[in-house]
């Protein structure tokens, strides 16, 4: 992968989305969301990349993503994601849940629907309603899933004014993320080192299923699940381990990749060639994992820099009855055999990357440098 272009915007970027792109289309990603956060106004931003990576009149590259349109947003941005072509779902400090518009035809956004207390703080110590941030949102339409520092998780309907379910005590320790894992299942990842997976099929407050870190109970940052695989989650947490995790089997991670120097931020599987996973961290660093097969003999030297990356990691071992084929290259990577291959992305070293996001050859990253990088040639 080549060409990385930035643009700096003035403002420290919490996330950064990708819109996505119509069934069956052919485009290419070319329009993407994100969210501003410690700065003194916050902003949710819609960016075009144009004719991205064509020459320009003077010879050079042109990489310049132009702003489409901004509007306010109270709190710092905590989590961002479309929720269809138009609608943006946002997550604020503030507990606040606001869905925004994209108006196509005169480029600007408006607020379509707002949840003010979807998350606060109740009991001893804590004003009557102080309120609590809402640290992830997870969208599949038409139904909105939100977790927060509060220990609560919510259900919303788009167009319904109420929560459609809530649990109020689903955790006793900040939830940092959520992922769908089938429709009416979730799974949150929390601040001592636990996936929890709740079916909202179940009355009740409890899980259907724990799985934890053992050990040290390290803070889990961020979750994404295997697109193809649903019983195959990454996680990434304050020590920048990356765990995979095989949700049908034993209640600890397959694997422990040593990763980032820092609290790791994100963690996405490529939508459509999950063989490919990125993340991203505190520590400045952006990185492609790649465990696909047909990578010949590879070698476990961190590409850039030529860092040894290391692995720990536990099979499981009742893993060899099972067909070989059916198993997601995440789950057969002995790391004695296999090697994965680590890139960095980003040329040097900057302030904490925040986040990032990947559709077809396009990968888009929001840093607290106030620059945004954007790539579409992920796999030249």
């Amino acid at each position: 992968m080549e060409d990385i272009y930035a643009k700096f915007v003035s403002q420290k970027i919490s996330k950064t989305r990708w819109r996505p792109v119509p069934p069956g289309s052919l485009q290419t990603a070319d329009t993407f969301a994100a969210g501003s956060w410690d700065n003194e106004e916050n902003y949710v931003s819609l960016w075009s990349i144009g004719d991205f990576g064509n020459l320009d009149s003077d010879g050079g590259f042109e990489g310049d993503h132009q702003l489409l349109c901004d509007i306010r947003h109270h709190g710092d941005v905590m989590d961002l994601q479309f929720f269809d072509q138009e609608r943006i779902v946002a997550a604020s400090s503030t507990g606040c849940v606001t869905v925004f518009l994209h108006h196509p035809n005169n480029q600007t956004l408006s607020v379509s629907q707002q949840w003010t207390t979807a998350h606060y703080h109740t009991g001893p110590g804590s004003p009557s309603c102080s309120s609590a941030p809402c640290t992830g949102v997870v969208c599949s339409n038409p139904e909105i899933v939100t977790v927060g520092e509060d220990g609560r998780i919510n259900l919303f309907r788009v167009d319904h004014k109420e929560a459609v379910r809530t649990i109020d005590n689903a955790d006793s320790s900040t939830l940092h993320a959520v992922t769908f894992l089938r429709t009416p299942e979730i799974l949150t990842v929390n601040s001592i080192g636990q996936l929890k997976i709740w079916d909202f099929r179940k009355q009740g407050n409890e899980p259907s299923q724990i799985l934890s870190l053992t050990g040290d109970r390290v803070p889990l940052h961020c979750v994404d699940r295997h697109p193809n695989q649903q019983h195959v989650v990454a996680t990434g947490g304050q020590d920048g381990m990356l765990s995979i995790w095989d949700v049908r089997q034993g209640t600890m991670p397959v694997s422990l990749l040593k990763a980032h120097e820092a609290e790791m931020w994100e963690v996405h599987f490529h939508p459509s060639n999950p063989d490919h996973l990125f993340t991203c961290s505190e520590d400045g660093s952006l990185w492609h994992w790649d465990a696909s097969t047909d990578v010949p003999e590879k070698s476990s030297l961190f590409n850039q820099g030529g860092r040894n990356s290391t692995f720990l990691s536990h099979s499981i071992s009742n893993q060899a009855n099972v067909h070989q084929s059916l198993i997601s290259s995440w789950l057969s990577t002995d790391p004695a055999k296999d090697r994965i291959e680590i890139t960095s992305l980003l040329p040097s070293r900057t302030l904490s990357v925040n986040s990032l996001d990947v559709l077809g050859p396009c990968l888009v990253c929001g840093t607290d440098s106030e620059a945004i990088y954007v790539t579409r040639q992920l796999f030249s």
